[in-house]
C-alpha cells in the first residue's frame, strides 16, 4: 500500500536539510478532517531557516513536487502545510490490499525472528479467581495477539502463584480443621474458608504463624506431607481455573508457577554473592539499590525464599530459553517498586544487557468494589466465574426479547456476554482503576463490545442478502470519494499503524478505540448511502467497502480476544 506520510516527508526532505524520517515524526493528522489527512508544523523549521512559520510553508508549498493522483491538495493555514490525500487512491488502495491480503490485511512482519514473552493471568493457587485477576488476564492476552499480528513470536506464561508463605498457611489450617471441609468438592471454596480462618488465628495468636512460616520452610526443604498438601491444592485449583480460561479463550504457552524456579534460586544467589552486592540486614539477605527507596530482599531470615529471589530465577530461564526481544510482566501498578527492584538487580545476574535494558513492567490500575479494596483474607471478591455467567446470561436474556427464533442461541449469548466483559475491561487506558459495577460491566448499550459485534453482523447481513462479493478488478473506485465512504476508507488504512502503536505503548485500549470509531464510522456510511438496489457499479464498490470492514472488525475484535457472532 502507497504510505502517504512517507512520501509526504521525503517530499518535504529533498527541500530542507531534515531526513525524511524526522520529518515524518513531525506529521500529525488533524483532528478536523477539513483541514486535510496530514499536516506539517513548519515552526519546526523556523529556528533552522529564521523565517515565520508561515513564510516556510508558503515556500514549500511551491516547490513541493507531488503527484495528484496520490496528493490532489496542498493548503496553508496559519504555520501549517495540510495535505489532501486522492480519495479515489485511497479507495483503490485500502479495497486492493484487502483484496490481495483478505483475513491477513493490517498484518505486519517487523517482528519476525523476535520472541516476546508475555506474563500474565498469574491467579494464586488454592485461592479465588476473581475480578482482580480479570484484568491480567485479557490485557496480556490481548498483547499476546497483537505482537503475534506484527510477526512477533509471542511467549504467553502463566507464572502461578503457587508458592510462599501462603501455603505454610494453608497447610496449617488444613492440619487443623481439613477434616471439617470438603476440598474434592468445591476446591476453591474450601481453601478459601481454611485461609481465611486460619488468617484470623495467625492474628490472635504469633506462635500460628510461626507455625506456618516453620510450614513453608519444611515444603522448600521437600518434607513430603508439605509437599504432597501442595500439589493436591495446585492440581485441583487448576481445574477449576481451566473452566475461567475456556469461557475467556484463554491461552497460554507455559504455566510454570513459582514453584518451578525452587531449585533454580541457589543460582541466583550464588551469581548475586559473586557481586560483591548481597548483605545481610538482621538475620535476612539483601541488596541496596540506589535508585529504590527500600532495598530488595533475597533471603528471609529464616533461609526461605522471596517473591524477588523467584521472578530473579525467572529471568534466567527466560533469557536462557526463549531468547527474547522483550519481556512483559502484566501486573497491577501494586507491584511498581517489587519490579523497579527485581529489574535492577537483574543487571547483576551477568546476563546480557539486551535481555535486561527489555525488562518490562506493564502496570494496570486495581479493581475495586464500592465498599473497598478486595481481599481474599476478609472474604470480600467477586468471582470471575460468576461474573462471566451473569453476563452470559444477561445476553440470553436480551436476545430472547428481541430476536427469540435465533440460531444457537446459547453460543451467540457466551460470544455477547464475554465480548462485552473483555472489552469493557479493555475499553480504556490500562492504568486507570476502576470500580465494579455489576450496570456499567454487563452494559450493553453505547460504546461496547456488543455493540462492535452488532455493526459486525449487519456488514454480515447485507453481504447474505447481496448473496455474492463483487471481483475487485470490477470495483469503480471513484463510486467511494463522498465523505462517509472516505471516514471508513482512512479507519481502514490506518489499521496496521494501530495496531502497532498498541504495541509500542503495550496498551489494548488504542484497538478498542479504533474498533469503535470504525463501527460508528460504518453505521454513518450505511444510513448516508443505499447499498441494495443502487445501479451496479455503487453497490458493488459499496459491499466490498462493507466486506472489508467486518474483516477488519472481525480481526480487530480478535486481538482483543473477543469473538464474533455471525448472527445476533
Amino acid at each position: 500500500m502507497l504510505q502517504f506520510k512517507t512520501i509526504i516527508a521525503t517530499s518535504i526532505a529533498k527541500e530542507v536539510d531534515l531526513k525524511p524520517e524526522e520529518i515524518q515524526e513531525y506529521i500529525e493528522i488533524p483532528k478536523d478532517s477539513k483541514l486535510g489527512d496530514y499536516a506539517f508544523p513548519c515552526f519546526r523549521l523556523a529556528k533552522t531557516l529564521k523565517k515565520a512559520p508561515q513564510v516556510i510553508a508558503s515556500e514549500l508549498k511551491e516547490k513541493l513536487t507531488l503527484e495528484e493522483e496520490v496528493i490532489e491538495k496542498v493548503e496553508i493555514v496559519g504555520g501549517y502545510l495540510n495535505f489532501y490525500i486522492n480519495k479515489e487512491t485511497l479507495a483503490k488502495e485500502v479495497l486492493q490490499e484487502a483484496s490481495s491480503k483478505k483475513e491477513d490485511y493490517g498484518k505486519l512482519s517487523i517482528g519476525e525472528g523476535k520472541n516476546i514473552v508475555i506474563d500474565y493471568s498469574a491467579p494464586n493457587i488454592a485461592k479465588p479467581f476473581h475480578i482482580g485477576h480479570l484484568r491480567s488476564t485479557v490485557i496480556g492476552g490481548a498483547l499476546y495477539n497483537i505482537y503475534n499480528f506484527l510477526g512477533y513470536h509471542s511467549v504467553g506464561i502463566n507464572h502461578l502463584g503457587d508458592w510462599g508463605t501462603q501455603f505454610g498457611k494453608l497447610i496449617e489450617g488444613y492440619k487443623r480443621w481439613g477434616t471439617e471441609y470438603d476440598i474434592e468438592q468445591n476446591p476453591i471454596d474450601a481453601l478459601t474458608k481454611i485461609y481465611i480462618r486460619i488468617n484470623e488465628a495467625c492474628k490472635e495468636d504469633e506462635s500460628i504463624l510461626e507455625d506456618c512460616r516453620n510450614n513453608f520452610k519444611k515444603l522448600e526443604d521437600g518434607d513430603s506431607y508439605c509437599v504432597e498438601l501442595w500439589k493436591k491444592f495446585r492440581e485441583l485449583s487448576l481445574k477449576e481455573f481451566e473452566k475461567v480460561y475456556q469461557l475467556l479463550g484463554s491461552h497460554f504457552d507455559s504455566w510454570n508457577g513459582e514453584a518451578f524456579y525452587s531449585d533454580k534460586m541457589p543460582e541466583v544467589v550464588e551469581l548475586l554473592e559473586k557481586s560483591g552486592k548481597l548483605v545481610e540486614s538482621q538475620g535476612a539477605r539483601i541488596i541496596e539499590l540506589e535508585n529504590t527507596e527500600a532495598p530488595c530482599l533475597i533471603e528471609k531470615s529464616n533461609g526461605s525464599t522471596t517473591y524477588a529471589t523467584r521472578d530473579l530465577a525467572a529471568i534466567l530461564y527466560r533469557a536462557r530459553t526463549y531468547d527474547f526481544a522483550k519481556a512483559l510482566y502484566v501486573t497491577s501498578y501494586e507491584q511498581n517498586l517489587h519490579f523497579k527492584q527485581v529489574f535492577e538487580v537483574a543487571k547483576l545476574l551477568g546476563l546480557d544487557p539486551k535481555y535486561t535494558d527489555n525488562l518490562i513492567h506493564v502496570p494496570f490500575g486495581m479493581v475495586f468494589l464500592k465498599t473497598g479494596k478486595m481481599s481474599t483474607r476478609e472474604g470480600n471478591i467477586v468471582k470471575l466465574e460468576e461474573l462471566l455467567s451473569e453476563s452470559i446470561t444477561r445476553a440470553k436474556a436480551i436476545i430472547e426479547e428481541k430476536n427469540p427464533n435465533l440460531e444457537n442461541k446459547e453460543e451467540v449469548a457466551r460470544k455477547v456476554g464475554i465480548g462485552a466483559v473483555i472489552f469493557n475491561d479493555l475499553a480504556n487506558s490500562r492504568i486507570k482503576d476502576e470500580i465494579f459495577d455489576w450496570d456499567i460491566i454487563l452494559n450493553f448499550n453505547g460504546e461496547t463490545g456488543p455493540y462492535i459485534q452488532y455493526i459486525y453482523v449487519r456488514t454480515k447481513s447485507v453481504q447474505e442478502k447481496a448473496g455474492y462479493l463483487p471481483e475487485i478488478d470490477n470495483i469503480h473506485f471513484d463510486v467511494l470519494t463522498d465523505e462517509a465512504s472516505t471516514k471508513v476508507l482512512k479507519l481502514l488504512y490506518s489499521f496496521s499503524e494501530t495496531v502497532m502503536q498498541a504495541a509500542e505503548k503495550n496498551e489494548p485500549s488504542i484497538v478498542s478505540h479504533f474498533l469503535i470509531e470504525l463501527a460508528k464510522a460504518y453505521s454513518i456510511f450505511y444510513s448516508e448511502n443505499r447499498i441494495m438496489g443502487e445501479e451496479k457499479e455503487k453497490q458493488d464498490a459499496r459491499l466490498y467497502l462493507t466486506y472489508v470492514t467486518g474483516m477488519v472488525l472481525k480481526q480487530g475484535a480478535k486481538l482483543l480476544g473477543m469473538e464474533m457472532p455471525e448472527k445476533m
